[in-house]
């Protein structure tokens, strides 16, 4: 099943820790979901999965970091304040995307058509009863499938 839940800040660490392992240089990630939903958290964890040890800061006011230190370099996006097309460009995104980095785009729907066709797409949500999130794990175009069991199971802390 390609849906995991996680509790906590904490258990979107861990996710984006054990993603990481799984993810290979150009891939593409768009993340989906509403503010607080812990998109910039599940991020952190990447980050931390390929040992980027200093600050991992949301992107909100610079609308990109860049993080090279890793065994991958890591872009991440946040394009919730871009408000133009010109933004948008001047931000580096058509640069930036793929290449041999893994990069990471919040709220990507801003820009549907600078997005990559092949990428994974990651859509958290609130479970109705808003006792945790609900994490779907959307594969696009040619992107290749994941081993869902392994992140499902690193997450149940809340569940058992």
């Amino acid at each position: 099943m390609n849906k995991t839940i996680a509790v906590s800040t904490e258990d979107m660490q861990v996710l984006g820790k054990e993603l990481s392992k799984q993810l290979l240089s150009g891939d593409v990630l768009l993340l989906s979901g509403a503010m607080g939903s812990g998109k910039s958290e599940l991020c952190r964890g990447i980050a931390r999965g390929l040992g980027i040890a200093g600050p991992v800061t949301s992107p909100t006011f610079t609308i990109l970091n860049l993080y090279d230190e890793g065994i991958i370099p890591f872009h991440h996006f946040d394009l919730y304040r871009i408000n133009s097309w010109e933004e948008l460009l001047e931000s580096g995104l058509d640069e930036f995307m793929g290449g041999d980095s893994i990069t990471a785009i919040e709220w990507h729907e801003r820009a549907p058509n600078l997005m990559s066709k092949d990428c994974l797409e990651i859509s958290i949500s609130f479970h109705e009863d808003g006792s945790c999130r609900v994490i779907e794990f959307l594969p696009r175009g040619t992107f290749r499938a994941l081993d869902y069991e392994i992140l499902g199971h690193q997450h149940r802390r809340g569940n058992r």
